[in-house]
């Protein structure tokens, strides 16, 4: 698939349809229209149209923008500051807002809400991404849905999320989402800038990492928000690399999440060339920085093999090397054979103590408890 203008076929209208992890992300400038305050009604909108998805029974996580300029409008600024601490203190007092009308919209609407604030180091960082992993997948299965913005008030070197999109790709990679949406104030992709250009033509479907993608979607942000279309065509290419396929359309189009949700061919479609298991599975299959492996008995390996099943701390019999919780290591059988990899939920000298023990003695003998399994089966991939 090139960077052509390419018409949306059924094939891309059963992946919007059968995607079941959404995550959304909406920008500044709608969630503050144009930086005149919060839009009560377009978030109860959005709200409305998520609560919806979820009682379908689909998984759905919000990234909102909005905090910095909610604040600039309760502070009295007309435009974006540049100085660290003044953007922080923006954010602080933004965020108070942001917060509580989401909470509003969503509980009016029979959903419960919880706010996630993260920085690039949660998601850097071994355990804290395991730990932020752990922590959205439990609210939803809670049917509690996650808004997430950016912990502005402590980064310490800029405001780092490019408006949030990049945070939105991330946050899709972190959860295994199937499809990122990304609400703007603009239809979707152009050829070329619309307003200069009479001839350009709208990209309805194009393949996520395209280069030439790239070349069309110059231009800066506005001067309430931070990205541009730039910031959304690599968010995409990003978010593909977990195998989620990316949706860039107009954040104010009645019910779009509800009409892409039912397969409509909306905004611009940038497809993920991998699909989300294969893209999980290959980044830990190939995983050459291997920091030690546990060794399972026959049992564990029936379990792994046969049944799809999480490696438990009962079916390990030894620890080999150093490591630390979230990274890869491997799954020897009792010959020693590698059965499997994925990443540990517990560091090598809690795993030494684990050793054939139940879950339910977990917390017991380590003073709390992470998960209940050594590995996860969603973070676990067969080798063999």
């Amino acid at each position: 698939m090139s960077a052509a203008i390419e018409t949306p076929g059924l094939e891309h209208q059963d992946l919007l349809r059968g995607a079941r992890r959404i995550v959304v992300k909406v920008g500044s400038s709608l969630v503050t229209n144009e930086g005149r305050g919060l839009d009560e009604q377009a978030i109860g909108e959005w709200c409305r149209q998520l609560a919806t998805l979820a009682r379908e029974g689909r998984e759905v996580i919000m990234v909102s923008s909005g905090a910095i300029a909610e604040g600039m409008k309760r502070l009295g600024w007309n435009s974006r500051p540049h100085e660290l601490n003044e953007l922080q203190a923006a954010a602080a007092v933004g965020q108070m807002g942001l917060a509580q009308m989401y909470e509003t919209k969503l509980r009016e609407n029979g959903l419960g809400s919880a706010q996630v604030l993260l920085t690039h180091a949660d998601l850097a960082d071994r355990e804290r991404y395991l730990n932020a992993r752990s922590t959205l997948l439990t609210l939803l299965g809670l049917r509690v849905l996650p808004v997430i913005n950016e912990n502005d008030t402590v980064v310490n070197d800029e405001i780092k999320f490019g408006d949030n999109d990049t945070l939105g790709a991330l946050v899709a990679n972190l959860v295994e989402a199937d499809v990122l949406v990304i609400l703007t104030d603009q239809r979707g992709l152009y050829s070329a800038d619309p307003r200069k250009d009479p001839q350009a033509r709208f990209v309805h479907v194009g393949r996520a990492g395209d280069p030439a993608l790239e070349a069309m979607a110059g231009g800066a942000g506005s001067s309430i928000g931070k990205g541009g279309m730039i910031t959304k065509i690599l968010a995409a290419r990003r978010a593909a690399r977990s195998g989620a396929s990316t949706v860039i359309a107009w954040g104010r189009e009645q019910d779009a999440l509800l009409r892409l949700a039912a397969g409509e061919p909306i905004g611009t479609l940038l497809v993920a060339p991998t699909q989300k298991s294969q893209a999980r599975k290959r980044w830990m299959a190939d995983h050459l920085q291997l920091r030690g492996a546990v060794m399972v008995d026959d049992g564990a390996v029936a379990k792994l093999v046969r049944e799809g099943k999480s490696l438990l701390p009962i079916g390990m019999t030894a620890v080999e090397g150093e490591f630390s919780r979230g990274d890869v290591i491997a799954v020897r059988d009792p010959a020693g054979g590698e059965v499997a990899r994925g990443l540990a939920n517990y560091a090598s000298a809690e795993a030494r103590l684990l050793c054939r023990k139940p879950s339910s003695e977990i917390e017991k003998l380590l003073g709390y408890m992470a998960e209940p399994e050594m590995i996860h089966r969603t973070n676990l991939v067969l080798t063999r």
